[in-house]
């Protein structure tokens, strides 16, 4: 029985090490069988990973999960909730930024409560599409007055950079966390992100630990693909592979990490996810599943370590990378450039 690693982000707030991400609930990565991945819902809490990540522009995302909520509460009761986060977003529309007041926002998060089925929402993840446009600090601060109203529990950030990160903090937010893109193709919040959030008490919880698929055995030894894939993941994170050396890099690195799977008898995936649990300031991973299939192959990440020869062998290939450089998704922010043309801006219209 392995025992799942788990961590408090605020006194009595305490969450899985690994996430269930919803990403790929959403649509674009591939078919959806609704009832098959509600159900398998409950076998990821009956295995220890008890937190949720999902968005509201997650596209029938929040509904889904709502419908796991309620039947966990028909059939176990209430009390059975209680070690069950969920951890939403607000991603206020780009086209809407420079016009955002108390009544969106509340509307969206009350969305948000009656889709999840929630009398509160246990932590809401804050996106803001462009600093050059005013008022994130307004909204920040209209999602406190919705937490001191009870409407919501812990207030987050995802892809805010460090001195972003910094100036929330400084207005008198309790952030608890940042989600960042973090792994060992993106490294971006190493160094002063990380730093930052030690000094402010803000833990970090990775997205794309695993690049959408690209960090397993599946792509060992494969010919470059290109860049044309239906699956969204894949488009994202085959632009990662190329800010970080290209496909012959990428290619090194999966065999280094293949060679340290082999040798504590896990799969490559697991020791990506083990890297970015390792870092500092990280609480939690969050890894994308639709269903509950590869589980077997995720709880093992818990019942191993890594050692300084494995470190060296990652480091080593790591030591090459090119990038990605700058403050965290700077390169996503750009939307004229090739990570920001493939965003979808208005999807909470």
């Amino acid at each position: 029985m392995t025992n799942v690693e788990r961590t408090e982000l605020r006194p009595n707030y305490s969450i899985s090490r690994v996430i269930k991400g919803g990403w790929q609930l959403s649509g674009d990565h591939g078919e959806v069988k609704r009832t098959d991945a509600i159900q398998d819902m409950l076998k990821f809490v009956d295995a220890g990973i008890t937190t949720f990540d999902c968005a509201d522009i997650y596209t029938g995302v929040e509904e889904m999960i709502g419908e796991f909520i309620d039947s966990v509460r028909q059939e176990r009761g209430e009390s059975a909730l209680d070690k069950i986060k969920v951890h939403t977003k607000f991603v206020p529309d780009y086209e809407k930024l420079s016009t955002i007041n108390r009544d969106y926002v509340e509307s969206i998060i009350d969305r948000s409560l009656a889709r999840l089925k929630l009398p509160q929402l246990n932590l809401v993840q804050f996106h803001w599409w462009d600093y050059g446009i005013p008022g994130y600090l307004d909204a920040l601060h209209i999602l406190k007055e919705l937490q001191q109203a009870g409407k919501i529990g812990k207030i987050s950030v995802t892809n805010f950079d460090a001195a972003h990160v910094q100036e929330i903090c400084e207005s008198g937010i309790d952030l608890v966390s940042a989600q960042v893109q973090y792994s060992v193709l993106d490294q971006r919040p190493a160094g002063a992100f990380t730093q930052l959030c030690q000094d402010k008490n803000v833990h970090i919880l990775c997205y794309g630990v695993l690049a959408g698929g690209f960090l397993t055995e599946k792509w060992l030894g494969q010919p470059d693909p290109g860049h044309q894939f239906v699956n969204r993941s894949l488009v994202k994170y085959r632009l990662i592979i190329d800010e970080m050396g290209g496909w012959g890099l990428f290619q090194e690195l999966l065999a280094v990490l293949n060679t340290i799977a082999k040798k504590h008898g896990v799969t490559l995936s697991t020791i990506a996810m083990r890297w970015a649990l390792d870092q500092p300031q990280v609480a939690a991973v969050i890894v994308g599943a639709r269903y509950a299939r590869h589980l077997p192959q995720t709880l093992p990440v818990f019942n191993f370590e890594l050692d300084e020869a494995d470190r060296s062998a990652i480091q080593s290939v790591l030591s090459k990378a090119k990038g990605p450089t700058g403050p965290v998704y700077a390169l996503e922010r750009d939307k004229d450039g090739i990570h920001g043309r493939i965003m979808k801006y208005n999807l909470n219209a």
